[in-house]
């Protein structure tokens, strides 16, 4: 499926809810690129209130009315974690290219689906990992490419927001894929398998909600390097959300929101630290990825090279460990 390079990408949004309407801001940002064709909910009333506020030409009622209409080149997931699935699914049967919001899945079983599907279908598909394709990651990932720090031998990263209890709500709620560890913990993952690839071990333990969901969660990673992984995500505490790439010659140090970074501060072995500051741009964040599947799918591409499949399902997997070795499971799993 190729996109034509002299009009918008058209996309329609799966969800109504913050980080939808996030996303949706964003899009209009990019007016060459990007066209907000359409919204779909599970109900009409809240599709047409989101369509209403953020310029989307048609309002539908069901997600599967949204994956049938024939003038969506893309669709943006941005459903709890636990719908994931099931909406990225029918998009992908439906034959439209797909950005998952992140984690990807539940589970490494689900994301292995849609991938197989993707790949049958011969479609995009791509988990909205905003921190992959953020400038300053790329530029930390690009200095670390050339040695600017050695060899790699250590990653630290932690991810802690307050968040008063509240059974029900979707952080706290096993039914919605709840828990520190996917909604936060995803991030210090997936940094530390940026710069050190699969781990071969996996240490892990938590502190449980009533409900069984992870709130406070500490992750170490192996690997047959030696270098190790030291992770935190938390839903009692906020913390700075700092992240260090660590070297046999310096390390890089990013002081808060390594997610989304801004700037970052280089550390070589005989050399003053430098500091750098790669602007983001205008928006909440998420043009990048935006560009970014618009690229894919002007050159036919079927995935990202930044954001490769492969890649999500590594950090499926190492998250389904981590689950395992904290007791954490969701319902029908």
């Amino acid at each position: 499926m190729t996109t034509a390079a002299h009009r918008p990408v058209r996309w329609g949004i799966i969800a109504t809810g913050g980080i939808a309407a996030s996303f949706a801001d964003d899009l209009r940002l990019l007016p060459d690129d990007a066209e907000l064709a359409a919204v779909g909910s599970r109900s009409v009333e809240s599709a047409r209130r989101f369509a209403d506020r953020h310029g989307a030409a048609r309002a539908y009622g069901t997600w599967q009315d949204l994956a049938d209409d024939p003038d969506i080149d893309v669709v943006y997931v941005a459903t709890p974690h636990s719908a994931h699935h099931a909406a990225a699914s029918l998009c992908l049967e439906a034959g439209k290219a797909v950005l998952c919001e992140k984690p990807f899945t539940l589970n490494l079983a689900q994301a292995q689906d849609l991938v197989t599907l993707a790949r049958k279908r011969e479609l995009f598909l791509m988990e909205a990992m905003w921190m992959y394709v953020n400038p300053t990651v790329r530029r930390i990932q690009q200095l670390v490419a050339d040695g600017a720090i050695g060899e790699v031998r250590s990653v630290h990263a932690d991810f802690g927001i307050s968040v008063p209890y509240q059974a029900g709500h979707r952080l706290h709620d096993p039914a919605q894929g709840g828990g520190a560890l996917l909604d936060l913990g995803v991030y210090p993952v997936a940094f530390a398998q940026l710069f050190l690839g699969t781990p071969t071990a996996v240490s892990a333990w938590a502190a449980l909600n009533p409900e069984g969901v992870d709130e406070n969660t500490g992750i170490l990673l192996g690997y047959d390097s030696g270098a190790v992984a030291n992770l935190s995500c938390s839903l009692t505490t906020a913390t700075s959300q700092y992240a260090a790439v660590n070297g046999t010659r310096g390390r890089i140090v990013v002081a808060r929101d390594f997610f989304h970074p801004d700037a970052f501060v280089l550390h070589r072995d005989g050399h003053d630290p430098e500091s750098f500051t790669v602007p983001r741009g205008p928006g909440n964040g998420y043009t990048h990825e935006a560009l970014e599947v618009t690229r894919c799918l002007r050159a036919g591409a079927t995935e990202s090279d930044l954001v490769p499949l492969d890649g999500s399902l590594s950090l499926m997997a190492t998250l389904d460990t981590v689950r395992d070795r904290i007791g954490l499971r969701y319902p029908d799993e």
